[in-house]
């Protein structure tokens, strides 16, 4: 629930609030109030602008998550599986697109502007195995380039994890991270 709260909205409505309340104050000369709105109430509905300016929103299910999946996600995902999908369903802020580091780290686009965009995310069942499945747009790194990264992938999401990547489509690249349901 508080994942899906806009800080920076937060912090505008009471900036607001406060500096409006100053105004008010200040114009029927009550000091204490006016300074309350003057010094709280500007500098939080600063802030909230320029928290706005740098948010990025979550990454939307791209289906909804069956109740058997929730219950295998609960029996067999990942701490980083779940860190992955907590990270990417919140909002953010500095940050110009999701998994930005994990993304550069891998070699997935030399520059800001090359990076995989990751729009979607759905959880499954494979073979048993929970499976998270990152979508992605991926108009400049290939598939084989992704490919090719799969040891790493495996690697870097961290033990207990296996990889799958396919193209359901052009510039279009999924990601699928299965619990490895061999004993490691």
């Amino acid at each position: 629930m508080l994942r899906q709260i806009h800080l920076s909205f937060l912090l505008m409505l009471i900036g607001g609030a406060l500096t409006v309340v100053g105004f008010i104050a200040y114009f029927q000369e009550s000091a204490t109030l006016n300074l309350v709105g003057f010094f709280y109430g500007i500098p939080a509905l600063l802030g909230g602008l320029a928290l706005k300016a740098s948010e990025l929103k979550p990454v939307p299910f791209s289906q909804t998550t069956t109740p058997e999946v929730l219950a295998l996600r609960e029996q067999q995902a990942t701490s980083t599986q779940n860190q992955l999908r907590k990270d990417v369903t919140r909002y953010r802020y500095g940050q110009d697109i999701h998994l930005d580091e994990a993304l550069k780290r891998l070699g997935l686009g030399r520059t800001d502007d090359e990076h995989p965009i990751l729009d979607g995310i759905r959880e499954v069942e494979r073979d048993g195995a929970y499976t998270l499945v990152l979508e992605f747009q991926s108009t400049f790194i290939p598939l084989e380039a992704w490919q090719n990264k799969r040891s790493k992938i495996e690697k870097f999401f961290g033990p207990g994890v296996l990889s799958e990547i396919t193209q359901p489509s052009e510039d279009r690249v999924e990601l699928a991270l299965i619990t490895s349901l061999e004993p490691t």
